[in-house]
């Protein structure tokens, strides 16, 4: 089946907004300082800004994640369910340390980012989003690229320089 490759995010935004929606939890794959990869399962929010998708990343802020990430902030972020359809987010990956992303990311997952996908925050965080175990991190994708299961057909957005 040929990949169908698109300029505009705005162009499988539904899609990518359907699949994560169903979803919800995505392996994030990282590489240690051998560019040994190590995968963990965690949930994202997204939103789109200046019509470009942006995630953001409730966590905790562990020894290997952070060695992982100054070693290389490239990340994958890999979404699957049992009908195969799959989203695959290459992305850039640093530490949001101001307290107005924290806010925001915190916000966002209150809200859901889509709507259905996220949770309360202080479940883990009792602190609100100025607990000090309290972590985001931005997610900036360079490509993404949706599998549709039932016919493997392909779409890929890959971020303008």
């Amino acid at each position: 089946m040929p990949t169908t490759e698109v300029a505009a995010f705005a162009d499988l935004q539904d899609t990518f907004f359907r699949y994560v929606h169903d979803i919800k939890y995505a392996t994030m794959i990282t590489v240690d300082r051998a560019n040994r990869p190590r995968a963990r399962v965690l949930l994202p929010v997204w939103e789109v800004v200046d019509g470009r998708p942006v995630g953001w990343l409730a966590t905790y802020r562990t020894p290997v994640k952070a060695a992982h990430l100054a070693h290389s902030p490239h990340t994958t972020y890999s979404y699957w369910n049992p009908r195969q359809n799959t989203v695959h987010v290459d992305a850039l990956s640093t530490w949001a340390d101001d307290e107005t992303a924290k806010q925001h990311a915190w916000d966002l997952y209150l809200k859901g980012g889509p709507p259905g996908v996220g949770y309360d925050p202080v479940h883990y965080w009792r602190g609100g989003p100025r607990d000090p175990g309290y972590h985001v991190i931005r997610v900036v994708p360079w490509r993404i690229q949706l599998v549709r299961g039932s016919d493997l057909r392909s779409t890929v957005w890959r971020r303008e320089s």
